[in-house]
């Protein structure tokens, strides 16, 4: 399955080798296909510089290497009423899904994404870290 990742995820997993970096191994060792678009891995790369390590900027690039980056840019569709339930800012993130054939996108956003969890928008299911763990990763 093809599992887009938001910039927070990007995020947690280069700044900790904790629960984010290692739900990504365990789904990359299950046969998933990790996705992400440039302006996510810019955002990412973005806080990170501005929050964390030139270590966690390091760890980014490397984990990078095991995810395939798109540049699909912040583009809408013409006429994508199913984005509207999300802020402006937001919308590029599951329309670059939607465009990178993903089955899943993984968002830690809660304030913007958490209404849509476990919803499908244009064949895209949004997931919480936790869902995508106990969904994609069970036996």
């Amino acid at each position: 399955m093809r599992i887009f990742l938001d910039a927070n995820i990007l995020f947690s997993a280069a700044k900790s080798d904790g629960a984010i970096r290692r739900l990504l191994q365990l789904l990359r060792s299950s046969g998933h296909t990790l996705v992400a678009d440039s302006f996510v891995v810019e955002e990412a790369r973005r806080n990170l510089k501005r929050k964390s390590s030139a270590l966690a900027v390091e760890a980014l690039d490397k984990l990078l290497t095991v995810v395939e980056v798109e540049p699909t840019g912040t583009d809408l569709p013409d006429q994508a009423a199913w984005l509207d339930w999300l802020p402006p800012k937001d919308r590029p993130v599951l329309a670059a899904a939607a465009k990178l054939q993903c089955a899943a996108l993984i968002t830690g956003d809660r304030m913007h994404f958490e209404s849509g969890y476990g919803k499908e928008f244009a064949s895209v299911m949004v997931m919480s870290a936790a869902m995508a763990a106990n969904t994609l990763l069970a036996s």
